[in-house]
């Protein structure tokens, strides 16, 4: 009886260097790995709701990172059950352990000088993001659980002993209900935005314990720039 062939990354694709880091990079290395894992970290997701998470990616490249970390075993594909049976991929538990890596190069990187007014970032790297820049100092005894639409993907974000949790999809009996767009949020909880002048215009809908939500921006801090390089 024939044996399955399992299947392996391409030697073209390898360091062929025993050191971790090397074997690592042979599969998050690529330019957009990291980025769709990113992506899968707070759930499953269609193909093409990847595409519209990374919009500067095309889908032959999409399908090509896919099949990489498929082929490592750092995510998988399977199809929901009825009545939705779409096709979704996932990360497998190996790949779950990625989000320490994803969580210190987004602190590392929001340290960048080389930030740009212009860079704009997507729902799923927004909320990646609170998760990276949550202070626990900050949340103190706060113990909330909230419902987040955003740009129509809904999310839970727990907050319980200092700690921060957030997952796709929809919680039960929710303390607080924000529903708002990308750039208001960030903008609410990174920029220190006006919180009221937000529900004024309508940029952010509230729900429930208001409190709660207005805590919740002051929980997230990004760092200070590194310096630019002095020129010649």
């Amino acid at each position: 009886m024939a044996t399955a062939r399992t299947k392996e990354l391409p030697n073209w694709r390898r360091y062929r260097d025993a050191c971790g880091t090397a074997q690592g990079l042979d599969i998050v290395g690529e330019r957009w790995t990291l980025l769709v894992v990113r992506e899968l970290l707070l759930g499953p997701k269609r193909f093409t709701d990847l595409r519209v998470g990374l919009p500067g990616i095309s889908s032959n490249i999409l399908a090509d990172r896919l099949e990489t970390l498929e082929v490592s075993g750092v995510a998988r594909r399977r199809t929901l059950p009825p009545p939705a049976g779409s096709k979704v991929y996932e990360l497998t538990d190996w790949g779950k352990e990625l989000e320490a890596v994803v969580a210190a190069v987004g602190r590392w990187g929001a340290r960048s000088p080389w930030r740009g007014e212009e860079d704009e970032i997507g729902v799923d790297g927004l909320m990646v993001s609170f998760k990276t820049m949550f202070d626990p100092e900050a949340a103190g005894d706060l113990e909330a659980h909230y419902e987040v639409m955003l740009e129509d993907q809904g999310f839970g974000l727990e907050v319980k002993d200092g700690k921060i949790r957030i997952y796709r999809g929809a919680p039960n009996n929710p303390d607080a209900r924000i529903e708002t767009d990308v750039d208001t949020l960030a903008a609410l909880a990174y920029e220190g935005g006006a919180f009221d002048e937000a529900l004024r215009t309508g940029d952010i809908e509230v729900g429930g314990d208001r409190s709660a939500v207005e805590r919740l921006m002051g929980l997230f801090q990004l760092p200070e720039s590194a310096p630019k390089p002095a020129g010649p």
